[in-house]
């Protein structure tokens, strides 16, 4: 019998490639929600309050974990613990309000609780009560980060009081060359908030020349360069990171405002802002370690001082996607307004979050509208594109790729788009075109391999250009030697051709590496059983109808694990190729 290999894994991941991790904007402006609002089960039990509160947090529902925790505290306001856990809560889920509250009352039970005291110095910065927020966050305890902390925030609350020389005194105490970055960083924000132009220029310059990759620094140094009248080494700087990244709308909004010849706002305006732009730091890091808990404490008191700060919203949002609270995540891309030139991504990052979320008619018509919006979007064109694909709209999914490409600049960038409608086309079984597609590929990448994997297996799948096909399948996986994915069109490439020793062995290395895949399981068991290893190919072929296969998969597993394989194929007859771009 035929098999009939899965291409679902194929689209998600190439899906999830052509989204954007946008940087974000936030702002208190708010629209109608894509999100439903949360719905909680309140009961009249503490214990079944504190339960679900438990059972909210250890799946990383940051909603329903203050929810629960704040209505099991109202049944029991002396317990220590349960207020610790319902402040923790209430922080990381944003509710800053809450927070303000419960720190009060922590630190009266507690004096020495750092956290506590981290964010009543936020409140008081907030109120511009600066000797209270310096006093605050003095208190926060020892320790190497919270040193740098306080030192920081201190910091910025001189600026707040009109003392930029006592602020760059505190920041110049980090001595640690791990910390010069962030330190020069900060000094260079604050004299340009003093309007100290050449103090400001002179720390950024040190900053820019150790990281040209940071988007916050980039972006902080074309802004003052361009304050001083330097707009040459502005307009350097936004393009030289132009040329080394994908085109980012923070970059690009920076340059044009340069070009514009118009006054360019600084990157940080006063205390409360500057402030926050030491916690997204701090969040940032956090998230990078995978630290979500913290990284979401420190990203919700940045906001709770600058609601518009972009990087801290981005980052927030990834924090959410990261623990699979897609919902959450769409809240906060919700809240960039229309004005920001980050609205667009924003936009096109909710439509790629329904999907994630599994409301997809409601991914594919925001899609759909906003080509309609912005037709001249590229971005929003190939969201839109990888949706369809995904959901195997393939002949549209083409339709709409080719819409894209008319709007490209041409770059050898484009590779990936031409890979993407090359699968749409061999999907919508138009073959002449999907080859010349793959072939425009490698001639933008020419070592690109994915679209080795992907032209290779076809060919041998079709019996065309067998030598230089499997010279291209054994280059892919001399490309990508650890990468199952590869290594098992290889495998199911010789199967394909009636080589099956050739074939275990290929098939064997890949499903060390990927022994979780129903296809790869799949594949194995065939391969197998063509070389009389039966009990062994009933083992994978069991192993792969437990792993939660495509349905149109599952139905020739079952059959397969009741009779074993028909009679030798003849090799190259025609089936749908295996997951030829690695996964």
């Amino acid at each position: 019998m035929p098999h009939q290999p899965r291409k679902a894994r194929i689209l998600r991941s190439l899906a999830t490639a052509g989204a954007l991790v946008a940087l974000m904007g936030v702002s208190a402006q708010a629209r109608e929600s894509m999100a439903p609002p949360p719905a909680f089960e309140i009961t009249t039990s503490p214990a079944g309050n504190y339960l679900s509160a438990l059972s909210a947090g250890a799946q990383r529902d940051t909603a329903a974990a203050a929810a629960y925790f704040r209505e099991a505290l109202r049944y029991d306001p002396r317990n220590g613990e349960l207020m610790e856990r319902a402040f923790v809560a209430a922080l990381a889920n944003g509710n800053i309000n809450d927070a303000f509250v419960f720190a009060d009352r922590l630190i009266k039970r507690d004096a020495r609780n750092g956290l506590a005291h981290l964010v009543l110095g936020i409140k008081a910065l907030k109120d511009k009560k600066y000797t209270q927020a310096r006093a605050a966050f003095g208190n926060g305890g020892g320790g190497r980060q919270r040193d740098v902390t306080a030192t920081l925030l201190g910091a910025w609350t001189y600026v707040g009081a009109g003392d930029v020389k006592r602020a760059v005194e505190s920041v110049d105490k980090l001595k640690d060359e791990r910390f010069g970055l962030f330190r020069d960083y900060h000094a260079a924000l604050m004299f340009d908030v003093a309007g100290r132009r050449a103090d400001a220029q002179r720390r950024i310059s040190s900053v820019y020349s150790e990281d040209k990759s940071t988007i916050r620094i980039v972006d902080a140094y074309g802004r003052i360069m361009a304050r001083a009248g330097r707009t040459n080494d502005a307009l350097a700087a936004y393009e030289a990171f132009d040329r080394l990244s994908p085109p980012n709308p923070v970059i690009r909004a920076g340059a044009d405002a340069v070009k514009s010849g118009k006054p360019v706002a600084p990157l940080v305006h006063d205390a409360q802002r500057g402030a926050a732009e030491v916690l997204y730091g701090l969040g940032s890091i956090g998230g990078r370690q995978s630290d979500d808990l913290a990284s979401m404490i420190y990203l919700q008191l940045a906001l709770a001082l600058d609601p518009q700060h972009g990087l801290a919203l981005a980052t927030l949002a990834d924090v959410y996607e990261r623990m699979k609270q897609n919902e959450q995540a769409i809240r906060v891309y919700e809240l960039v307004p229309p004005s920001s030139p980050l609205y667009e991504n924003a936009e096109v990052q909710i439509g790629l979050l329904l999907e994630a979320a599994g409301r997809s008619d409601d991914a594919l018509k925001h899609l759909r509208a906003l080509t309609l919006q912005r037709p001249k979007d590229i971005e929003t064109v190939l969201a839109l594109a990888n949706l369809q694909r995904s959901r195997k709209q393939f002949a549209e999914a083409a339709d709409t790729y080719t819409r894209a490409l008319t709007l490209s600049a041409g770059s050898r960038s484009d590779w990936s788009t031409y890979y993407a409608r090359g699968i749409s086309y061999e999907r919508s079984k138009q073959w002449p075109k999907a080859e010349a597609d793959f072939k425009k590929a490698l001639e933008l990448f020419p070592d690109q391999p994915l679209v080795l994997n992907y032209l290779g297996y076809s060919w041998v799948d079709q019996g065309m250009n067998v030598p230089e096909a499997f010279k291209m399948l054994r280059y892919a996986v001399e490309l990508r030697p650890t990468d199952g994915y590869i290594i098992d069109s290889l495998g199911w490439a010789y199967y394909r051709l009636g080589q099956y020793p050739e074939a275990v062995r290929e098939l064997e290395k890949a499903i060390e590496l990927k022994a979780s895949d129903p296809v790869i399981n799949d594949h194995l068991g065939d391969a197998y059983w063509r070389v009389g290893r039966k009990l062994e190919a009933q083992f994978q072929w069991n192993h792969a109808r437990d792993l939660n296969p495509e349905p149109e998969d599952l139905e020739n597993i079952l059959v397969k694990i009741e009779k074993g394989l028909a009679d030798e194929p003849t090799p190259n007859a025609a089936s749908t190729p295996s997951a030829k771009d690695g996964g």
